[in-house]
């Protein structure tokens, strides 16, 4: 499953292919500081897009809070969530003791690992990121200002979890699905990314997550091997 992404558009592209969308963004913490590194890795902080008091904001926050503890030792990172059978709105459970609520992820890229070729000492890593052949509903219309290769994630944030070393805060996962055809040869799952056209049924947490949650449609994606 996706351990790593990358995110590197620049702030001020971002916000302006959310407004394009009528997704203005709002910034209740101050402008988040992105830094230059690309890789997003778990435990890595990074921004997400929420619904908040009839608005939508932008703020940054953890990818992965620790799971339950259990005989075989500490919890676990939960870095990815299954979509299947979970509803992900109105009071749902999903979004734990501590609130929470759906978000977006947004990147322009993330990898996969398959198993390394005979003789090679690590595994192959591969670079997905949105192919110039992608339709209108998932790159958006035409347009110079848009950010380009921009994709949202579907996520789910909770607050009150256990962030590891004795503290508790908010936090996010990303949820995943089964993979679509330009996944399935590297990957049995994928993360599921929300067409362009349905951000804003995504944030807003009222149409059902099974009408926008589906594997990624062919030739969405470009896939290129990563050379270390």
């Amino acid at each position: 499953m996706c351990n790593e992404a990358a995110r590197r558009t620049a702030l001020g592209l971002m916000r302006e292919d959310f407004s394009q969308l009528k997704i203005p963004l709002r910034f209740p913490e101050g402008l988040p500081n992105l830094g230059e590194a690309p890789h997003i890795r778990i435990t890595d902080t990074t921004v997400i897009v929420r619904a908040a008091d009839g608005a939508f904001e932008m703020v940054q926050r953890r990818w992965s809070w620790l799971g339950p503890a259990s005989a075989r030792g500490p919890g676990r990172p939960v870095y990815n969530f299954r979509s299947e059978g979970r509803r992900f709105e109105g009071a749902s459970a999903e979004f734990g003791r501590g609130g929470g609520g759906r978000c977006l992820i947004p990147l322009d890229g993330f990898y996969e690992f398959t198993d390394a070729a005979p003789g090679a000492k690590r595994k192959d890593k591969w670079l997905f990121t949105l192919a110039d052949t992608a339709g209108p509903a998932w790159t958006g219309a035409p347009d110079a200002r848009a950010a380009p290769g921009l994709f949202g994630v579907a996520g789910l944030w909770r607050g009150g979890v256990d962030l590891g070393k004795g503290m508790t805060g908010e936090a996010f996962t990303m949820l995943t699905c089964d993979p679509g055809p330009d996944i399935a040869p590297y990957h049995r799952r994928q993360i599921v990314l929300i067409p362009r056209a349905s951000w804003t049924d995504w944030l807003g947490g009222v149409v059902p997550a099974a009408d926008l949650i589906a594997p990624t449609p062919a030739g969405t994606l470009h896939v290129a091997r990563v050379i270390s």
